[in-house]
Protein backbone atom coordinates (compact mmCIF):
# COMPACT_ATOMS: atom_id res chain seq x y z
CA UNK A 1 0.00 0.00 0.00
CA UNK A 2 1.30 3.30 -0.96
CA UNK A 3 2.09 5.51 2.37
CA UNK A 4 3.05 8.47 0.48
CA UNK A 5 1.06 11.84 1.37
CA UNK A 6 -1.55 13.19 -1.26
CA UNK A 7 0.96 15.17 -3.70
CA UNK A 8 3.83 13.51 -2.55
CA UNK A 9 6.48 12.08 -5.19
CA UNK A 10 8.52 8.96 -4.67
CA UNK A 11 11.73 8.76 -6.55
CA UNK A 12 13.22 5.26 -5.64
CA UNK A 13 17.32 6.79 -5.48
CA UNK A 14 16.48 8.59 -2.47
CA UNK A 15 16.17 5.74 -0.19
CA UNK A 16 19.38 4.18 -1.79
CA UNK A 17 21.83 7.75 -1.59
CA UNK A 18 20.43 9.71 1.20
CA UNK A 19 22.44 7.92 4.11
CA UNK A 20 25.92 7.73 2.26
CA UNK A 21 25.16 11.82 0.99
CA UNK A 22 23.91 12.45 4.94
CA UNK A 23 27.35 11.02 6.10
CA UNK A 24 29.42 13.31 4.10
CA UNK A 25 26.86 16.22 4.40
CA UNK A 26 26.92 16.09 8.36
CA UNK A 27 30.78 16.48 8.11
CA UNK A 28 31.13 19.36 5.43
CA UNK A 29 28.12 21.52 5.91
CA UNK A 30 28.58 24.35 8.53
CA UNK A 31 27.98 24.38 11.75
CA UNK A 32 25.05 26.58 11.47
CA UNK A 33 22.95 28.86 8.93
CA UNK A 34 20.89 28.42 5.88
CA UNK A 35 21.45 25.41 3.45
CA UNK A 36 20.05 25.82 -0.50
CA UNK A 37 19.32 22.72 -1.85
CA UNK A 38 18.97 23.64 -5.88
CA UNK A 39 16.58 21.11 -7.39
CA UNK A 40 15.26 19.61 -4.72
CA UNK A 41 12.76 17.34 -6.58
CA UNK A 42 10.62 14.96 -4.42
CA UNK A 43 11.44 16.81 -1.29
CA UNK A 44 12.35 13.75 0.70
CA UNK A 45 16.08 14.24 0.75
CA UNK A 46 15.28 17.97 1.94
CA UNK A 47 12.52 16.32 5.12
CA UNK A 48 15.23 13.39 5.44
CA UNK A 49 18.57 15.78 5.79
CA UNK A 50 16.79 18.77 7.85
CA UNK A 51 15.25 15.87 10.39
CA UNK A 52 18.49 14.44 11.03
CA UNK A 53 20.60 18.06 10.69
CA UNK A 54 18.81 20.39 13.08
CA UNK A 55 21.29 22.74 14.11
CA UNK A 56 20.70 23.70 10.00
CA UNK A 57 18.03 25.78 8.27
CA UNK A 58 16.84 23.94 4.73
CA UNK A 59 15.55 25.60 1.99
CA UNK A 60 14.87 23.77 -0.46
CA UNK A 61 13.87 24.70 -4.30
CA UNK A 62 12.65 23.28 -7.49
CA UNK A 63 11.58 24.98 -10.79
CA UNK A 64 8.77 22.54 -11.38
CA UNK A 65 5.67 22.93 -9.15
CA UNK A 66 4.73 19.02 -9.10
CA UNK A 67 8.12 18.86 -7.41
CA UNK A 68 7.14 21.48 -4.96
CA UNK A 69 3.84 20.05 -3.77
CA UNK A 70 5.84 17.11 -3.41
CA UNK A 71 8.01 18.98 -1.41
CA UNK A 72 5.41 20.17 0.22
CA UNK A 73 3.26 17.73 1.12
CA UNK A 74 6.63 15.70 2.10
CA UNK A 75 7.31 18.63 4.92
CA UNK A 76 3.59 18.71 5.95
CA UNK A 77 3.65 15.48 7.17
CA UNK A 78 7.07 15.11 8.85
CA UNK A 79 6.60 18.86 10.69
CA UNK A 80 9.98 19.37 10.52
CA UNK A 81 10.26 23.04 12.18
CA UNK A 82 13.93 23.73 10.42
CA UNK A 83 12.65 22.58 7.07
CA UNK A 84 10.98 25.94 4.81
CA UNK A 85 8.44 26.14 2.29
CA UNK A 86 10.13 24.97 -1.34
CA UNK A 87 11.45 27.80 -3.40
CA UNK A 88 10.33 28.47 -7.06
CA UNK A 89 13.97 28.10 -8.59
CA UNK A 90 15.65 27.71 -11.90
CA UNK A 91 19.33 28.06 -11.61
CA UNK A 92 19.46 30.44 -14.79
CA UNK A 93 16.25 32.63 -14.92
CA UNK A 94 14.84 32.49 -11.09
CA UNK A 95 15.61 34.57 -8.15
CA UNK A 96 18.28 33.48 -5.51
CA UNK A 97 17.82 34.34 -2.11
CA UNK A 98 20.07 36.98 -1.20
CA UNK A 99 22.72 34.64 0.92
CA UNK A 100 23.05 30.62 2.36
CA UNK A 101 25.89 29.25 4.37
CA UNK A 102 25.81 26.08 2.05
CA UNK A 103 24.48 24.97 -1.59
CA UNK A 104 23.38 21.30 -2.11
CA UNK A 105 22.65 20.12 -5.55
CA UNK A 106 21.57 16.26 -6.05
CA UNK A 107 21.69 14.48 -9.52
CA UNK A 108 21.03 17.72 -11.34
CA UNK A 109 24.27 19.00 -13.30
CA UNK A 110 23.97 15.52 -16.07
CA UNK A 111 20.09 16.28 -16.48
CA UNK A 112 19.73 19.62 -17.63
CA UNK A 113 21.75 21.98 -19.93
CA UNK A 114 25.61 22.77 -19.18
CA UNK A 115 24.04 26.58 -19.03
CA UNK A 116 22.37 25.33 -15.80
CA UNK A 117 25.60 24.26 -14.20
CA UNK A 118 27.02 27.29 -15.28
CA UNK A 119 24.15 29.18 -13.64
CA UNK A 120 24.43 27.33 -10.92
CA UNK A 121 28.12 28.09 -10.04
CA UNK A 122 27.31 31.73 -10.50
CA UNK A 123 24.41 31.66 -8.24
CA UNK A 124 26.02 29.66 -5.86
CA UNK A 125 29.41 31.88 -5.93
CA UNK A 126 27.09 34.92 -5.42
CA UNK A 127 25.44 34.53 -2.43
CA UNK A 128 27.89 32.17 -0.16
CA UNK A 129 30.30 33.89 2.32
CA UNK A 130 34.06 33.17 2.64
CA UNK A 131 33.98 29.47 3.74
CA UNK A 132 30.86 29.04 2.14
CA UNK A 133 30.24 25.06 0.79
CA UNK A 134 28.98 24.30 -2.51
CA UNK A 135 28.13 19.98 -2.43
CA UNK A 136 27.03 18.73 -5.82
CA UNK A 137 26.27 14.75 -5.77
CA UNK A 138 25.78 12.48 -9.11
CA UNK A 139 28.03 10.92 -11.95
CA UNK A 140 31.04 12.82 -13.44
CA UNK A 141 33.30 11.92 -15.82
CA UNK A 142 37.78 12.58 -14.61
CA UNK A 143 39.75 13.97 -17.06
CA UNK A 144 37.55 13.19 -20.28
CA UNK A 145 36.52 9.00 -18.95
CA UNK A 146 33.61 8.06 -17.24
CA UNK A 147 34.31 6.85 -13.71
CA UNK A 148 32.64 3.18 -14.25
CA UNK A 149 31.78 1.45 -17.50
CA UNK A 150 28.01 1.96 -16.47
CA UNK A 151 28.65 5.88 -16.17
CA UNK A 152 29.15 5.19 -20.33
CA UNK A 153 26.20 3.73 -20.73
CA UNK A 154 24.27 6.29 -18.81
CA UNK A 155 26.00 9.06 -20.69
CA UNK A 156 24.84 7.57 -24.00
CA UNK A 157 21.23 7.13 -22.73
CA UNK A 158 21.27 10.73 -20.99
CA UNK A 159 22.47 11.88 -24.74
CA UNK A 160 19.71 10.08 -26.80
CA UNK A 161 17.18 11.77 -24.35
CA UNK A 162 18.48 14.80 -24.86
CA UNK A 163 21.61 15.95 -26.53
CA UNK A 164 22.25 19.23 -24.40
CA UNK A 165 22.33 16.44 -21.17
CA UNK A 166 25.58 14.09 -20.05
CA UNK A 167 27.63 12.88 -17.39
CA UNK A 168 29.71 16.04 -16.85
CA UNK A 169 33.88 16.01 -16.59
CA UNK A 170 34.95 16.98 -13.23
CA UNK A 171 37.56 19.22 -14.65
CA UNK A 172 34.93 21.33 -16.31
CA UNK A 173 32.65 21.55 -13.86
CA UNK A 174 35.55 22.93 -11.22
CA UNK A 175 36.79 25.47 -13.61
CA UNK A 176 33.53 26.54 -13.72
CA UNK A 177 33.58 26.86 -10.23
CA UNK A 178 36.82 28.99 -10.01
CA UNK A 179 35.58 31.80 -12.15
CA UNK A 180 32.85 32.43 -9.72
CA UNK A 181 35.59 32.26 -6.28
CA UNK A 182 35.28 28.43 -5.62
CA UNK A 183 37.92 25.60 -5.29
CA UNK A 184 37.79 22.14 -5.39
CA UNK A 185 38.44 20.82 -1.92
CA UNK A 186 37.42 17.44 -2.08
CA UNK A 187 35.61 14.05 -3.42
CA UNK A 188 34.40 11.69 -2.10
CA UNK A 189 33.68 8.02 -3.73
CA UNK A 190 29.71 7.07 -3.49
CA UNK A 191 27.58 4.03 -4.49
CA UNK A 192 26.53 3.55 -7.78
CA UNK A 193 29.83 5.17 -9.00
CA UNK A 194 28.62 9.00 -8.14
CA UNK A 195 30.80 11.45 -6.57
CA UNK A 196 30.50 13.72 -3.79
CA UNK A 197 31.95 17.03 -4.64
CA UNK A 198 32.62 19.88 -2.50
CA UNK A 199 33.81 23.28 -2.98
CA UNK A 200 34.59 26.46 -0.49
CA UNK A 201 34.23 29.56 -1.50
CA UNK A 202 37.51 31.60 -1.00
Amino acid sequence: MDRSPRNALNFSATARNRDPILATLGRVLPASGTVLEVASGSGEHAVYFAERLPHLVWQPSDPDPRHRDSIAAWATRAAVSNLKPPLDLDTCTGAWPADATAVVCINMIHIAPWEACVCLMRGAGAILGPGGVLYLYGPFKEEGRPTAPSNTAFDESLRHSDPSWGVRDLGDVAAEAAVHGMALVETVAMPANNLSVVFAKS
